[in-house]
């Protein structure tokens, strides 16, 4: 599994990931959603580069011009819900791309081990297909490998990229492990940081990255008994 860490190289992806992080910035929810879409649409330009493309002629008013266009068929998927605005990120620049969908959520079993359990997919066939996969904070790699695993059930990817905002080297190598570390996945990251707190949130990182698109959660276990 190749890793890329945009970080090790200066660009404006900088300025996006300090104001996400930033905790006067982060009470501006829609600002907030709107720098980790930004974050998407950069980082879908950088995976662009490693696409495939072949050349197609296109007809101006004045002739025609030769034109590379990305020959790859590719298939968008999202880790709900804080997937939602760098999927976007990513569809404002794979604009024909397919799409898909999957839910994912932390809880504690009954030996009181954090276990991540998906209840709902919506995908289409990705048999052969270019896959990305977003999913913002990439904390202990649990969830990315949960849905990456489930959509595989809709077929073998020609190649797949897992993408996220933040990640941690526990996280890298967990996945690394979990993929048996294949040389058909690419797994980007905007930074990574050092460590996990207790709570396995990403230190230090930027907090929740869903209730800070769009509001606090409440957890069942919180409600106060009818």
């Amino acid at each position: 599994m190749k890793v890329i860490n945009l970080s090790e190289h200066n660009s404006v992806l900088n300025q996006y990931l300090r104001e996400i992080r930033d905790v006067e910035i982060q009470k501006d929810p829609l600002r907030f959603r709107r720098n980790i879409e930004r974050i998407g649409s950069v980082m879908a330009v950088e995976v662009s580069k490693t696409l495939h493309y072949e050349q197609t002629d296109v007809q101006t008013p004045l002739g025609i011009a030769p034109v590379n266009t990305i020959s790859d068929n590719l298939v968008l998927a999202t880790i709900l819900r804080a997937g939602l605005p760098m999927h976007q990120g990513f569809l404002n620049v794979f604009d024909r791309a397919e799409n898909a969908f999957l839910s994912a959520y932390r809880r504690v079993n009954a030996e009181g081990e954090l276990e991540i359990v998906a209840e709902y997919m919506a995908a289409p066939s990705i048999e052969g297909k270019t896959l990305i996969v977003v999913d913002p904070m990439l904390a202990t790699g649990m969830s990315m490998e949960v849905g990456y695993l489930a959509l595989l059930r809709h077929g073998t990817p020609k190649h797949a990229h897992l993408c996220c905002t933040i990640a941690t080297p526990q996280s890298i190598e967990y996945m690394r492990k979990a993929l048996n570390d294949s040389p058909d996945v690419t797994l980007w990251c905007a930074a990574v940081d050092p460590i996990l707190n207790d709570r396995k949130y990403i230190v230090p990182g930027l907090g929740d990255a869903g209730d800070l698109c769009y509001g606090i959660k409440v957890h069942l276990s919180d409600r106060p008994a009818s």
